[in-house]
């Protein structure tokens, strides 16, 4: 009796291991992303490209390109080939709405996938994977990327961003310590959801008044500041502006108005002519809990300071960095340049061949003979031509191929490199020598102050 007593107790306790392993596991796989055991922070260097920063992310065993965006909750894949090879686990489908003015996308949502950034990990996340093709923002930022991530990755940790030194660092919270800092200012972040606020003041050329908004934190924009017209909150459109594309969001192009804003301030730092987008209101269909978000703040604000993100406290630490006072630059030559494929560059090799040949009695004729190599580079194409700019007024159209910019030979250079070319200074005047269907062209104009 005693024996069989034993055993039923041995089988009981050994039942309850089991489900208390099973619920240790369980309670470890929905916690979301954690640091390697005994690790208490983890330092990861990014790339810092169009305004944005671009992390390494390990995917169910597959290294791939993310966009961090503190506006997207659970992390969304496009752009993945088959040459990708990333498995996708426990699937179906859906549709998803996002910025812009077209129609939901159909989108899978995958589960139970293996997420990895350094000694930063998950190994039961969620994503979405968009499979249309045309939903690839990689020709635009000139840099090759497969999906953008956000809160899943940020909310368990405190993030220091160093964009001048283009690393971030994730510290466990319980062992985290503030420096002490007499240049840095915390500030609250209002979390709702999975979305992270912060309130600013700004001084519009409309009104008299400074008024108070509720931002959007969106480092997923490379822009500086949008904001929502609402007569009833004082955000009245701008009187001074030119209609501009101003990027694409999941559910299509994004067009509106690009102004300026007299003044921006975000607790006790203040940032003069800031750039200001007011976005149709076809582009704001899906958005929803807009009834006191007033717009966003972007990565071009984000970039001038460090910053220290601490989601578990929802409060934000800002310093200025060396950016803090560059001036706010805008498109004024009209171009919206785009990589679509591959173009066969000649090039001139260093080393020159040498060498001699008998000729006459009078002696030898030393030769020389130029040596060239053919090289394929990323084609650099014009995606749009904003109207009456100084681009389109001269005759340039979407689809032409840049080759030079002011005689001189882009093939080396950036997508942002030849972005900044072509919009460097008022009164400038640039070159450009383009291929259009395989006849050479050249245009002249000269960039001209809207704003």
């Amino acid at each position: 009796m005693i024996s069989v007593r034993l055993w039923v107790m041995a089988v009981l306790k050994h039942i309850i291991s089991l489900l208390l392993l099973t619920v240790c596991y369980f309670s470890y796989g929905q916690g979301g992303f954690s640091l390697k055991s005994g690790e208490k922070h983890e330092k990861v260097k990014f790339d810092f490209v169009n305004n944005l920063i671009i992390l390494p992310v390990t995917v169910n065993g597959v290294e791939l390109s993310f966009i961090l965006d503190t506006g997207v909750n659970k992390p969304i894949l496009f752009n993945i080939t088959q040459t990708d090879s990333v498995k996708i686990n426990n699937s179906e489908k859906i549709l998803i709405k996002g910025l812009g003015d077209g129609e939901p996308v159909e989108a899978i949502h995958s589960k139970n996938n293996r997420f990895q950034l350094g000694d930063v990990f998950n190994y039961n996340q969620d994503f979405y994977l968009i499979a249309d093709s045309s939903i690839n923002f990689s020709p635009r930022i000139g840099y090759r990327v497969h999906g953008i991530i956000g809160y899943d990755l940020l909310k368990n940790f405190i993030v220091e961003i160093d964009y001048s030194a283009e690393k971030i660092k994730f510290y466990d919270p319980d062992a985290y310590s503030y420096k002490r800092c007499r240049k840095c200012e915390t500030l609250p972040l209002t979390i709702e959801g999975s979305k992270a606020y912060i309130n600013a003041n700004i001084k519009q050329y409309t009104t008299i008044e400074e008024i108070n908004v509720k931002l959007l934190l969106d480092s997923g924009s490379c822009d500086a500041i949008w904001l929502f017209e609402n007569n009833e909150q004082a955000i009245t459109g701008p009187i001074k502006f030119f209609d501009d594309f101003l990027g694409f969001g999941l559910s299509g192009k994004i067009h509106g108005k690009r102004a300026r804003v007299q003044r921006f301030g975000i607790g006790d730092f203040e940032l003069h002519e800031a750039k200001v987008a007011y976005p149709d209101s076809t582009a704001l269909q899906y958005i929803t809990r807009m009834d006191d978000r007033n717009g966003s703040v972007g990565s071009e604000i984000l970039k001038r300071f460090d910053m220290v993100l601490d989601y578990p406290n929802a409060k934000i630490t800002l310093k200025k960095n060396g950016s803090f006072n560059d001036p706010f630059k805008y498109n004024m030559s009209g171009i919206e340049l785009q990589h679509n494929g591959l173009r066969l560059v000649k090039q001139l090799v260093d080393d020159v061949e040498s060498g001699y040949a008998n000729t006459n009695e009078n002696g030898i004729k030393v030769y020389t003979r130029n040596q060239f190599s053919f090289e394929l580079h990323p084609a650099l194409e014009i995606a749009q031509i904003r109207e009456n700019s100084p681009a389109a007024l001269v005759g340039l159209k979407e689809g032409d191929v840049i080759v030079k910019v002011n005689n001189r030979p882009i093939y080396r250079y950036t997508l942002q490199e030849v972005s900044e070319m072509i919009n460097e200074r008022e009164g400038k005047k640039v070159n450009l020598t383009i291929d259009r269907k395989g006849s050479i062209l050249k245009f002249s104009f000269e960039l001209v102050k809207v704003l």
